[in-house]
């Protein structure tokens, strides 16, 4: 069976820009940059589903993807590569590889993007299929999300793509002064907004909570982390 044909594609950027437009009261956006849109038709989501569900690539909601972690419904991936405000010369870090969709969906729209994912399995997979792939601007690594990627900061934006109960302390020092952090806070199973964290060139952090989603939690370093200076 083919998957992935123009058909399954528009349909699904006709629901896109359909929920964009539904939602465009809490998110302040009736469209999406052009960019993100030509990347989601660009990039084969089917390639980044389990095979038994390949046929459901191209409905517009999450799908497991095995060791309790999803692949996150289209709009929302392309509402936080938006939220971002993505430019060619930009590097970008996103916690949580999954399957390594997002990372390709990134990987059209900057310079270099660094993808950490804490379920080795996940990780490993990520990164062949990546590589398989041809996004050869993704750099993927087994790592804690709570802590970053400090080798490679600062970054002009970090995506995180799993719900923290509070914002992680290392991610806001790895941020870019003009940057943006996109990050869903709050307890799994529990209410949770889409947090947009801005810091200005003084260092100054501004939070902005854009639209109530559902993410699985960020898993590894506990919140004690949050107190520690």
């Amino acid at each position: 069976m083919r998957f992935g044909g123009d058909r399954d594609i528009d349909f699904l950027l006709d629901e896109i820009r359909e929920e964009v437009r539904d939602t465009r009261q809490l998110t302040g956006r009736s469209v999406l940059d052009d960019r993100v849109m030509d990347a989601l038709r660009e990039v084969p989501r089917h390639d980044f589903v389990p095979d038994e569900l390949r046929y459901s690539a191209y409905a517009n909601h999450p799908l497991p993807i095995g060791h309790g972690q999803t692949i996150s419904q289209p709009y929302i991936v392309a509402l936080m590569s938006d939220l971002i405000r993505p430019r060619p010369d930009q590097v970008v870090l996103e916690i949580g590889t999954g399957s390594g969709y997002q990372a390709a969906i990134l990987s059209k729209l900057v310079k270099q993007v660094y993808s950490m994912e804490i379920v080795e399995q996940l990780a490993i997979e990520a990164k062949e299929r990546l590589r398989r792939l041809g996004y050869d601007n993704v750099e993927v690594r087994v790592g804690d999300g709570w802590l970053g990627w400090p080798q490679h900061a600062p970054y002009d934006a970090i995506l995180v793509a799993a719900a923290a109960t509070g914002i992680p302390p290392a991610l806001i020092e790895q941020l870019r002064p003009g940057g943006i952090l996109v990050i869903p806070i709050g307890a799994q199973h529990a209410a949770q907004d889409l947090v947009v964290v801005s810091k200005s060139g003084s260092g100054r952090i501004e939070e902005t909570s854009v639209l109530p989603v559902a993410f699985v939690p960020l898993t590894g370093t506990s919140d004690d982390l949050m107190d520690q200076p």
